[in-house]
């Protein structure tokens, strides 16, 4: 500790100001980075500090905690502290606590996080007195348990009634996992670091870097920061917020409100948030503040922002600000608009548009009649697109089916972070519960993955076995196979906009097949060989030009560019180009 600054060898205190040098996104994380950029902007934050990737490496090539950041945890607390004019561990005027994951590249939902640590049967009563609330209190309480339960204990938690004692709750906790919640809230900081460690080598972490093609020794920062509590009062809430539309690219604000909530209320999608419209009815004020923040965010990163927050007794609060995670056509818009408006050139406009959202969005949609059919389920489309299959009801059988060459759906209650490797397999998601801002919609819309959510009770998980249709635009699920058509992408003005650009930039010609002069393409379509990547280098070897489904596919696009070919046979051309593009300017 050296002044009112945090320095250590694990630890960065977030303590931004106007002018001053943001911490590495790399050492701190994007979730704790963005706290530190909030701050330099003068935005509503609650403190916090970062344990460093460093110390998350350190921990998996030792399997121990690193020397020396128990006792920097420590005086960590006691900075925030300093800064919150509370006390961690003491029975009266407590610090709470939540401790977050946070990479340098996001990974929504793939990591733990474990709110209103520093809560005990000691210290509940102050807090009952201090909201003026013993219902709120014990809710915390029963919160913290559940979630130390299920992320550092790793069981699933029993269920706590509300009418048991507090020392029911925990003895039945401890029964369940058989091992103890240790008393001193500093141990069970040390433990939630731990566990936040160990989650960045989970399943569906490494499933979820594998899909992305993320590095996997990156590591996870740790981010503890001051707890605000959206489920307070009736004057508070939580929420997330996007700077625009990320289902349409509507540049309009879109979002969620829950009142009486936590966080993880929304993003677990166990509960249904109301629109943005439910916090402008609670407080106009604290809606246009809202809403400037997140215009100030969006022009200092260059980029559609993705910001959580929570209204605590009628103050806000921003908790997190994030590039958001856009459906394919919300993408091309996005960055068509930002450009046009003058918010970014155009080189930066062609970056933030990826080649695979741009086939998701030229892949076959419903025509109208098959559109006009009567659905067998309705709910909440999140991530455009249309998807054909069977129902099943479990990850694990999504994945298995798949690899025996089926198209399946994955229909159920719920998505949680366990489940990405059979929403990868899917051809579609649907979910019985949840908003826009769920697991489902969030990891639905970031794999171009037709999505819909909110179905309702027994609606979907009841089709296990039968063939349907899903409509993510629409919100729609409908028995059979329906007719499709296939979108032409000289037909949409963003789209049009976006070939015009790559066309003029592009290092490879495509042309379409009836662009394609009479002289000798290879055709890639007629060799087996070709359906394997590492093979197309030695296919086009000699050749001036070829066409074919694999020489459309990113690794096509990269042979033909090593290759020097003269030009491809594609359609649509738009992808083929894109990815030309990015490929020659990175």
């Amino acid at each position: 500790m050296v002044g009112a600054a945090l320095t250590g060898r694990w630890l960065v205190g977030l303590d931004a100001v106007s002018g001053s040098a943001l911490p590495d996104r790399r050492l701190v994380g994007g979730k704790a980075w963005s706290i530190a950029h909030m701050q330099s902007l003068g935005l509503p934050t609650p403190p916090a500090f970062a344990v460093t990737t460093e110390a998350c490496l350190e921990y998996q090539r030792n399997g121990t905690m690193p020397d020396g950041l128990e006792s920097e945890l420590q005086a960590g607390m006691r900075w925030l502290e300093r800064r919150s004019g509370r006390r961690f561990g003491h029975d009266e005027n407590p610090l709470l606590v939540a401790v977050r994951s946070g990479a340098a590249i996001s990974m929504p939902g793939m990591m733990d996080t474990l709110l209103n640590l520093g809560i005990s049967q000691a210290n509940l009563p102050a807090l009952a007195a201090e909201s003026g609330d013993a219902a709120f209190a014990r809710d915390t309480y029963r919160r913290f348990l559940q979630l130390y339960a299920e992320v550092v204990l790793g069981t699933d938690c029993p269920d706590l009634k509300r009418d048991e004692g507090l020392g029911a709750w925990r003895a039945r906790i401890e029964r369940h996992a058989r091992q103890a919640i240790p008393g001193d809230p500093m141990l069970q900081l040390h433990a939630a670091v731990r566990a936040v460690f160990d989650s960045w080598n989970s399943r569906r972490a490494r499933r979820y870097r594998k899909h992305h093609g993320i590095s996997e020794d990156l590591g996870t920062a740790v981010t503890v920061q001051l707890m605000v509590f959206g489920n307070l009062d009736d004057q508070s809430g939580t929420g997330v917020l996007f700077s625009r539309n990320p289902l349409d690219g509507a540049p309009a604000p879109y979002g969620e409100y829950l009142r009486r909530a936590q966080g993880e209320d929304v993003v677990s999608g166990k509960r249904t948030p109301e629109s943005l419209d439910d916090l402008h009815a609670q407080s106009p004020r604290l809606h246009a503040q809202l809403l400037a923040a997140a215009g100030r965010l969006e022009e200092s990163n260059r980029e559609v922002q993705d910001v959580e927050f929570t209204v605590e007794r009628g103050t806000l609060y921003l908790l997190q600000s994030r590039t958001a995670k856009r459906a394919p056509a919300a993408a091309v818009r996005i960055a068509v608009d930002m450009q046009r408006e003058g918010a970014i050139d155009i080189g930066e406009a062609i970056s933030k548009v990826t080649p695979a959202q741009v086939r998701s969005l030229l892949s076959p949609r419903l025509t109208a009649r098959a559109a006009s059919a009567t659905p067998v389920a309705t709910g909440n489309g999140v991530s455009p697109g249309v998807g054909t299959g069977v129902v099943v009801n479990s990850a694990d059988e999504a994945e298995r089916r798949a690899k025996q060459g089926e198209d399946v759906i994955l229909a159920t209650a719920t998505t949680c972070p366990d489940d990405v490797h059979g929403m990868i397999a899917a051809r579609a998601v649907v979910t019985e519960f949840g908003g826009s801002t769920s697991h489902a919609a969030v990891v639905g819309r970031s794999l171009g993955l037709p999505c819909v959510v909110g179905c309702g009770a027994g609606a979907v998980t009841s089709l296990g076995g039968e063939t349907v249709t899903v409509d993510g635009g629409a919100g729609r699920i409908y028995p059979g196979i329906l007719e499709i058509d296939c979108p032409d992408e000289r037909e949409d003005e963003c789209l049009r906009q976006l070939l015009n650009w790559v066309g003029e930039r592009s290092p490879l010609r495509v042309l379409r097949p009836d662009e394609a002069p009479d002289e000798d393409i290879l055709d890639l379509d007629a060799l087996d060989a070709a359906a394997d990547p590492d093979r197309l280098a030695g296919l086009l070897r000699g050749v001036e030009a070829a066409s074919g489904r694999a020489i459309a596919s990113d690794e096509g696009i990269a042979a033909a560019l090593a290759a020097n070919l003269r030009f491809i046979v594609a359609e649509p051309t738009l992808p083929p180009l894109l990815a030309a593009v990015q490929m020659s300017d990175g």
